[in-house]
């Protein structure tokens, strides 16, 4: 038996893909996470409220997220409804984050990949249709935009603040609020050039290999309505393969609903939907909208279904999922960012107390659930529930596809090695986050 071994980079974290082979048979492939980290083990003991500062440091990329679902973990313990404009001020700070992580995955991460460069940063001049599209400069400013929202709404960009138990710390002022409104403005025309130059190469690589990856039917999960996704939902949702809803349930059921099992190969565990493959992030979500609720992201997503049906399956497709959410956070961040956000009303006054509590964001790599058991004012167990976690099934039965494409009995095609970066990437996974 002979063992492929391909390090991965343009990921967040440290991961590799294995792939045993015997006489061009593919047997098995593996998604590892080569590094444990074991954060729940870290914040035991900790006081109870000071987690919404300490659980961004779990990940540099994904620090809004958790300090979210831990504000919203430590309320449903202590049994607080944050008031309306709190709730308005944290989407926003999500939005924040969505933009930031799409334009990274979109444009730093897998644009590479349909431009045949291991970096957006080795695209010259040579390649006209690139650089004529500065990509690698917009790219950045696209970023950018996402960093400046996650500041204004969460304090600062690296592990946010602004979010605390019962609220937020403070209002928006109106003036802040309309130069970020009129950047974000500036930049969309920006974004909808690049997703569509985005678009444009995914076809032609299609084209090019002759298939978008693993199309077979999946479940989808993730905790966005079926209009005008709400970012910090309450409930789970899950998609059959057929496209229809099959079931819908609370945080704190999901044990009822999904099978967990630790991994031989990997420090990241995987989570199956009784049993079946089961795939979150962009494509899950775009998969579970009607409708988006803002005009262009909209446009394109009837541009998407026309083009790919509904459900769509093809793993490359998630890219394309992912743009269409750049732009919805995009639009969407600016209608709030129009209202008054300056109220007296951000904070409700709470309680402490023992108990449990859950806290459920959609990140932008799918649900992330943050569950606590508080004892004497202090974290007894911490437990987090990875988005990536629900995508290595996915993950390991595309690579499986990808290797048996590649391989043969006479030989082993190179192209194996970008077409394993090219279905790991599609899934933007976070290593840092899912090693807990």
């Amino acid at each position: 038996m002979t063992t492929l071994t391909f390090p991965l980079s343009r990921i967040e974290g440290h991961a590799r893909v294995e792939i045993e082979v015997q006489d061009g048979e593919v047997l098995s492939a593996h998604f590892q996470a080569t590094e444990w980290r074991g954060f729940q083990y870290l914040v035991q003991g900790a006081p109870a409220e000071q987690m919404p500062v300490i659980v961004p440091r779990i990940c540099g990329v994904c620090s809004t997220a958790h300090h979210v679902a831990s504000v919203k973990a430590l309320e449903d313990a202590y049994g607080i409804e944050p008031p309306p404009l709190a709730r308005t001020i944290r989407e926003l700070l999500l939005l924040g984050q969505l933009i930031q992580n799409q334009a990274t995955s979109l444009f730093i991460f897998t644009m590479p990949d349909r431009l045949g460069v291991d970096s957006l940063f080795e695209v010259d001049e040579a390649d006209a249709d690139a650089a004529e599209a500065h990509v690698e400069m917009r790219a950045l400013q696209i970023r950018q935009a996402g960093t400046h929202l996650i500041r204004l709404a969460g304090g600062q960009f690296i592990h946010p603040v602004k979010a605390t138990v019962g609220g937020v710390t403070g209002g928006i002022p109106a003036q802040e609020a309309e130069k970020m409104r009129e950047s974000l403005a500036q930049v969309l025309p920006s974004a909808r050039e690049l997703f569509d130059y985005y678009w444009e190469k995914s076809l032609a690589l299609g084209e090019r290999l002759g298939t978008w990856g693993d199309d077979a039917p999946a479940c989808y999960i993730a905790s966005v309505g079926s209009e005008c996704p709400n970012f910090c939902g309450e409930q789970l949702h899950v998609l059959n393969a057929e496209g229809s809803y099959c079931t819908s349930f609370a945080t704190q059921n999901f044990r009822d609903y999904l099978i967990h099992q630790e991994s031989e190969t990997s420090y990241a565990g995987q989570t199956s939907f009784q049993g079946e493959v089961l795939r979150a992030n962009s494509l899950a979500r775009i998969n579970l909208v009607e409708r988006l609720g803002t005009p262009v992201a909209d446009a394109y997503l009837a541009r998407f279904r026309e083009a790919f049906g509904n459900p769509a399956h093809a793993i490359l497709l998630f890219d394309l999922a992912r743009g269409i959410e750049l732009v919805y956070a995009l639009e969407r961040a600016q209608e709030i960012l129009a209202q008054p956000l300056d109220g007296e009303e951000v904070a409700v006054s709470y309680t402490r107390r023992d108990g449990e509590g859950y806290g459920l964001v959609e990140a932008p790599r799918g649900p992330l659930i943050h569950h606590y058991r508080i004892e004497d004012g202090r974290i007894a167990e911490a437990e987090f529930i990875i988005p990536t976690v629900h995508n290595i099934l996915a993950i390991e039965r595309a690579l499986r596809v990808a290797a048996r494409r590649y391989i043969t009995a006479e030989r082993v095609d190179m192209e194996l090695e970008r077409a394993v970066g090219r279905v790991v990437r599609a899934f933007d996974p976070c290593i840092a986050c899912a090693t807990h």
